[in-house]
């Protein structure tokens, strides 16, 4: 990875076509660049060979192939790509527990709000934007 603008980009792990298609279309809609991958697996070769790092990873906790604990570990040790932050997607009622276990920088619960979605995505795209001189709060609708 070169850039050192995620330039609104957004990767979304998820197993489920139809949920990682959704969230890709939301999140089109509110002007970011989602990036969809089946399972941990995926991610990483996403991450280590896409040209633009996402501003944040969305990531779902259960998968076949690997799931989001055993992705969020390698991508710990993988010191290109272990600053990213990580908001796990899950139904399971104990998110909230999985996404400290894991160091992640949030959660939301499936099914996902709208609205939640994009706050949660918009800052984290808003504080990239900062680090690069961008303007932090372009786009957040006034929060």
């Amino acid at each position: 990875m070169t850039a050192t603008s995620c330039d609104r980009t957004v990767l979304v792990v998820e197993d489920d076509r139809e949920v990682r298609d959704a969230i890709a279309e939301v999140l089109a809609d509110s002007e970011y660049k989602a990036v969809g991958a089946a399972n941990g697996v995926e991610a990483l070769e996403q991450l280590r060979n896409a040209p633009i790092r996402p501003c944040v990873i969305l990531l779902d906790v259960m998968m076949p192939t690997m799931d989001g604990w055993a992705f969020r570990a390698e991508q710990q040790r993988d010191p290109s790509v272990k600053d990213i932050p990580v908001i796990l997607l899950s139904a399971n009622t104990d998110v909230r527990s999985a996404a400290a276990q894991m160091q992640a920088a949030g959660f939301l619960a499936k099914p996902v709000a709208v609205d939640s979605l994009l706050d949660t995505v918009e800052r984290f795209c808003a504080l990239d934007s900062a680090a690069s001189g961008g303007d932090a709060n372009q786009g957040a609708g006034g929060t």
